[in-house]
């Protein structure tokens, strides 16, 4: 029977582990570079089998938070190595989430203070679609997300190149690979949405393979850069964040990228089920006809605990298991789990921004005291 702490191969890389500490935007990077404290607040994590770092923008444009750490210059790639270095120093593995929010910015993210990019022109405009960015008086926090601009159909080259290069100075600062974020109602996400996507070139949204086209072309030129094998994809079929609407093609969408990505060998697929965030949960299903589409390595995150992580792996729904804020506030998150120890609650005004606290000054268990248990 499969374990969540048993080890895994991921293509030729052993996981200590089937546990994968899974993307989290943390904001704490105030000049857009990696730091000490970033090593840090990785290292604490570094148990977990698979850790996938923070969303990490390829390119200016490509970003929606004030605070976070890019990988598009030599100084982002020099501070990512000091995080790197400090997981494979604990014997982790670690791969770089390489994104673009897309219309999910604010002008005053962007070069010039320009509109933001999107396959159309339509905003995001519900209750949640918010950037953390910079309102008229300087001063960071929350605000509605700008209204983008369609990318010209000879732009989008220059956006798939971005993406390859993010992957190769991924590579370059010590990753061990990267995950392309195509989930949360970002940027490739907001092609394969034909409520979001009104093109009518050859990226549109009106047939399966034109509305799929930027995201295997994304996949392609990262592959052709650093390997299949150091490449996974995050997506989050009937995720609804950030103005998704759903579609009747969705199944048809994503049943189709699976089995173009089982041609293409990566290291993995990631799923994010958002049936915590207001959306229908990812159905067993649905998980069930992807895993006959695609045979490769299967994360899924999302609500996950313990209980449903093993029952996952036990009933070959998944490979490994991802846990997203249980980490923030239990370091040693691997280890609560294997000894069923209560775990620690993190404190949701600490999760963007700010320094230490609520960032690297939680405690592993034995450490204590246990202030913060749920």
């Amino acid at each position: 029977m499969k374990s969540l702490f048993e080890a895994y191969d991921l293509r030729g890389r052993r996981l200590g582990n089937r546990i994968v500490m899974a993307p989290m935007t943390r904001a704490r990077a105030r000049d857009g570079v990696a730091d000490l404290q970033t090593a840090l607040y990785y290292r604490q994590r570094a148990g977990a089998g698979l850790v996938v770092s923070e969303g990490t923008p390829i390119s200016q444009e490509g970003t929606g938070f004030a605070f976070i750490p890019g990988i598009w210059s030599k100084a982002q790639v020099s501070g990512w190595d000091g995080v790197t270095r400090a997981v494979h120093a604990q014997g982790g593995t670690i791969f770089a989430q390489i994104w673009h929010v897309g219309r999910m910015s604010h002008t005053s993210l962007q070069p010039g203070g320009g509109q933001p990019v999107s396959a159309g022109a339509i905003p995001a405009r519900d209750d949640k679609s918010m950037a953390f960015a910079f309102g008229e008086d300087g001063t960071a926090g929350f605000v509605e997300a700008s209204v983008p601009r369609p990318l010209r159909t000879e732009e989008i080259a220059r956006v798939v190149d971005d993406f390859a290069n993010a992957a190769a100075n991924a590579v370059e600062a010590g990753f061990d690979g990267v995950e392309i974020h195509g989930a949360n109602g970002y940027l490739l996400e907001q092609f394969l949405n034909p409520h979001v996507n009104d093109r009518t070139d050859r990226y549109g949204a009106g047939n399966v393979e034109d509305r799929t086209r930027f995201v295997l072309e994304v996949v392609d030129a990262v592959v052709a850069r650093i390997g299949a094998d150091r490449v996974g994809i995050r997506f989050s079929p009937f995720g609804k964040l950030f103005d998704m609407p759903h579609y009747p093609q969705i199944e048809e969408t994503y049943l189709h990228l699976a089995a173009a990505l089982q041609a293409r060998g990566l290291a993995y697929v990631h799923l994010m089920d958002q049936g915590n965030a207001a959306a229908p949960a990812i159905s067993e299903a649905f998980l069930r006809k992807f895993r006959r589409a695609y045979t490769g390595t299967l994360i899924l995150a999302g609500s996950m605990d313990k209980g449903r992580a093993e029952r996952l792996l036990r009933d070959d729904l998944i490979d490994l298991a991802g846990f997203g804020q249980p980490f923030i506030a239990n370091p040693d998150l691997v280890d609560r789990l294997r000894r069923d120890l209560p775990l620690a609650k993190p404190v949701r005004e600490t999760y963007y921004g700010g320094g230490a606290e609520g960032y690297t000054d939680y405690p592993a268990y034995e450490d204590g005291p246990e202030a913060r248990v749920a």
